[in-house]
Order: C-alpha cells, then structure tokens, then sequence
C-alpha cells in the first residue's frame, strides 16, 4: 500500500520543477533534480509545492509531473504531492488522480484566493481526506494563505483517520508547543520555515520540510542527523552558517531565490514561470553573494559555487 513506510521524520525538500529555455517543462532536468536530492540523502520528496510551482503548471502537466517523480523514485524515498487548487472539487480530483499515479502521500492546502471560514477550511480538508486513502498532512502558513489553522481545527478534524500530519509555517516557533501540548502525538508536527528549523525540531518536530535543501543537500541532512543524534552543538553550528540563507525561504521571492541557489550550486536551472521572473538587480546580486559565502564556508558539503555570466 502507498504510504506504508512515510514516517514523517527527516529532511523533506519541497523539490523544485525545471523548465527548458521556452519554459516548458524539462522532465528530464526535473528527474535528475529528484535523483541527486534522494542520492545526497534526503528522507522524503515533495512535488509540486510551493518550490515546485504548483499553481503555475497545467493540469495535465501537473500529473506529468508526478508520473516522473514517481518513476525516477522507484521506491526509494515517499513522494508526497502539494495538493493546491482553486476549488474543492478539483483539490479531490487531483487527490484522486496523484493516488493513481502512485504517490505516497498529500500535503493538502487550503483552496487557493479565497479565504475561507474555519467551517469552510474543515469541510475543503474533509472533502479531500475522503477522497483517498493516502495519508494528508495538512499545511498551514498563515502569512501566505491568510487563514490560520488553529488547534481548535486540528481538533475538529481529528476524527478523519487518514489526516496524520501537519507542516507548520507560521512565523512563531511557540506553535509547535502550544500543538503538542494540546494534541499530543494525534499529528506528526513537521516544521515548515527553514529559518525555524532547528527550534522546530528541538522543540519536538518530527521532520522538516524544506527549500533550501535543493541547495546544500548534505548540510540539510547533518543538521537533522545532529539534532537527533543529539548533537545541539553541531547543530547550531550548521545553523549558523545556514541561517542567512534559510531566511530566504521565508520572503516572497523564496522560489525565485531557492532556484537561483539551486543553479549556482550546480544543481538546476533558476528559470521560473510568470508570474514569477527570475532575481534582477540588487537583489540578484545580494542571493549571488550570499550563497557564494555560503559555498565557500560550507561545514560539510563539497560542491563549489558555479560563477553565473
């Protein structure tokens, strides 16, 4: 059964989609980002979240996508699906057809644009729970998505047996305890922000969900080995060197700038789809230096910044 060997633990990278020069996608380059994430460690993949660019991609695109994860997978690691759309009807059928497709796992988000009332947001993640027997972790970024999910909704939808995780990305690390101390164990709690990744996990975060693992990979999987190994020193330490970068996942060009680290890493290409457009001016120039530093102070990976022309 898919699903069976997801534990919610780990580093989770919200992998990236290439596209070649006329912006189509490049399943080929896509694949190849998959393989050398799950190559360099990483517990889990996530397709077509955020970083992935979900809500720029066609439908049919979308499940393109997903059958390439799922073929250059092979079992390795889960692949978990983002599940971001405009209705509740299309978020079930997308359930559905990623089921299909065989992927492991839904991080379902609320209906995009409108901005739904705790009544409406419960019955959208009831709606796709029941549509599949995958296991749903629900996502919750309020600064994104302007609705929070509360405790009071974690409680309501505790009844739907398949709902077994929450990506936490509100901007307060406080929310991890206040979680655990009022859910218990009902919802693994994975940490959302990579710029509150090692608090996240110290205070009892399960896993990390994160982007700019597409990047440094293998200092990704060091911070989490650290922490549970229970390293705290190494831990922070990697977290230091990683923390002007891991603030970028937390703006509103992160996918622009995770992609832009990503190329000058060697590892994809930065081009994304409007509405987005690649980083331009001072701003290009300020992720450029910060990975370079970044690539040339790395605690543990190998691979050396590429100089962009």
């Amino acid at each position: 059964m898919a699903g069976t060997k997801l534990n919610w633990t780990g580093v989770i990278p919200a992998a990236t989609t290439q596209f070649d020069t006329g912006l189509a996608v490049d399943f080929d380059a896509t694949q190849r980002v998959l393989d050398a994430l799950i190559n360099d460690g990483v517990d889990g993949l996530i397709a077509l979240g955020t970083v992935g660019e979900n809500n720029s991609l066609e439908p049919e695109e979308k499940r393109a996508v997903l059958k390439a994860a799922v073929e250059v997978t092979a079992g390795r690691v889960p692949v978990i699906t983002g599940v971001s759309e405009m209705t509740t009807p299309r978020a079930v059928q997308y359930a559905r057809d990623a089921e299909a497709l065989g992927v492991d796992a839904l991080m379902v988000l609320p209906a995009m644009v409108y901005v739904p009332n705790a009544e409406e947001l419960e019955a959208h993640f009831r709606a796709v729970a029941a549509a599949t027997a995958l296991p749903v972790m629900l996502y919750n970024n309020p600064t994104m998505y302007r609705i929070s999910l509360s405790n009071s909704d974690l409680k309501r939808l505790s009844d739907v047996k398949n709902i077994v995780a929450i990506k936490e990305s509100a901007q307060d690390s406080r929310r991890i305890t206040d979680i655990i101390n009022e859910l218990g164990d009902r919802y693994a709690v994975m940490v959302g922000l990579d710029d509150l990744a090692l608090e996240g996990l110290v205070l009892g975060a399960t896993g990390w969900v994160s982007g700019l693992t597409n990047a440094f990979p293998e200092e990704s999987v060091a911070l989490v080995k650290a922490v549970a190994d229970g390293d705290l020193a190494r831990a922070v330490a990697i977290y230091r060197w990683f923390m002007p970068l891991l603030h970028l996942d937390a703006v509103s060009d992160l996918v622009q700038s995770i992609k832009l680290a990503e190329e000058i890493m060697g590892k994809g290409s930065e081009r994304v789809r409007m509405p987005r457009l690649p980083l331009s001016g001072d701003r290009r120039k300020e992720v450029i230096a910060m990975v370079e530093k970044a690539a040339a102070t790395r605690p543990v990976g190998t691979g050396k910044a590429v100089k962009l022309v």
